[in-house]
């Protein structure tokens, strides 16, 4: 994985592999795109080939050039990791600091804070009309002498 960081760190090789994601090139078409000469082209089609992101094919005197994905596949999933992790804390991170200055405002409008994320008070009382019907049922059940 460190030697795929090192190939595309640098921008050279991140435009060689643009040029190369979709279709097999030349290294002298791919040389022709750059104010490099062909030898420094060919050096850093030589890194992305040894960190594994390229395939080479020869054919005669030529040598062909293509993106291999799978050289991709251990520093995507160590990306996906990473930014998955972070974003996450991101979000909890962002969520608590809207929370927060929503509870603040509340608080400057003199209103009560309100404790739920919905804006609605939670609650596990039952209302005051289940009250009621319950102690209907209670006076009822006691006049038949049960």
């Amino acid at each position: 994985m460190e030697a795929a960081v090192r190939a595309i760190a640098d921008p050279t090789r991140r435009a060689l592999l643009e040029l190369v994601q979709d279709e097999e090139q030349t290294a002298s078409h791919l040389a022709s795109q750059f104010a490099l000469t062909r030898p420094a082209v060919s050096q850093h089609l030589r890194v992305l080939a040894d960190a594994q992101l390229v395939t080479v094919r020869s054919e005669g005197t030529r040598r062909y050039y293509r993106a291999r994905p799978e050289g991709f596949a251990e520093l995507s999933s160590w990306l996906g990791d990473f930014w998955g992790t972070s974003l996450r804390t991101l979000k909890i991170e962002v969520e608590r600091d809207e929370w927060n200055k929503r509870l603040e405002e509340r608080r400057a409008d003199g209103k009560q804070a309100d404790p739920s994320p919905e804006g609605k008070p939670k609650s596990s009382k039952k209302s005051k009309k289940s009250k009621k019907k319950r102690n209907k049922k209670h006076k009822t059940g006691n006049r038949n002498g049960n």
